[in-house]
């Protein structure tokens, strides 16, 4: 191997950093980190709570905009576009999903108590206040198009949460991990719209009898 050419600048006495050196770099490590802003919070909730209550496509920017109460420059510099908001959203809703389908696990005694706490939380939120299905069903609706961030934000979480399922399966011993997460996703999906558009607490019971039934097999 050739050795490597020595620099001028080697062996050069270099100079502690002063406190305004420090200073410096510490606002430029800043800016690399998104800050938190009351703003942007009022905008995710705000958005959060129009677009599940009463759809995405039927609620504008002014409407977000005037309930978060900020101005137009506020919500564009949070957001370069609406469907940048509606992707912020359901990157929210993913987050929290998985919050709670990892505090789950981590508590749970056993892969089959894992399951049966996600089943117990799906016919919770189908029965909760305000039901209005699922907000990625939802979403994907609006937004067909499967190249759109809206759509794409949408196929990512449900591939995650088809991995979680068949993770917990394959942990409890079930044969077919991959085709019980197929089956289970799809009790849950019947399982939302039914609980929006006929009588939720059937819709759980339903469903929570049948996912069960699964988890067993």
């Amino acid at each position: 191997m050739a050795p490597r050419a020595s620099s001028a600048r080697e062996g050069q006495h270099r100079p502690e950093k002063g406190p305004y050196d420090m200073t410096v770099q510490a606002e430029r490590d800043d800016q690399k980190i998104p800050q938190r802003s009351a703003a942007r919070d009022r905008l995710m909730s705000t958005a959060a709570r129009l677009f599940y209550s009463e759809g995405i496509r039927a609620v504008g920017v002014d409407r977000v905009v005037e309930e978060a109460q900020v101005t137009r420059a506020t919500f564009y510099r949070h957001f370069p576009s609406k469907e940048d908001l509606v992707s912020a959203y359901l990157q929210a809703e993913d987050q929290r999903i998985r919050e709670l389908v990892e505090y789950g696990v981590k508590h749970a005694g056993s892969p089959e108590e894992a399951m049966g706490l996600l089943i117990d939380g799906i016919g919770q939120e189908i029965c909760a206040p305000g039901f209005r299905g699922c907000p990625f069903i939802n979403a994907a609706a609006e937004y067909p198009d499967k190249q759109s961030t809206v759509h794409q934000a949408v196929l990512t979480h449900r591939s995650w949460f088809h991995g979680a399922i068949a993770q917990a399966l394959r942990m409890g011993g079930h044969p077919d991990p991959g085709y019980g997460a197929d089956i289970m996703m799809a009790l849950r999906d019947g399982a939302m719209v039914a609980g929006y558009l006929g009588d939720s607490g059937t819709a759980a019971a339903s469903f929570g009898r049948a996912a069960r039934t699964l988890i067993a097999a």
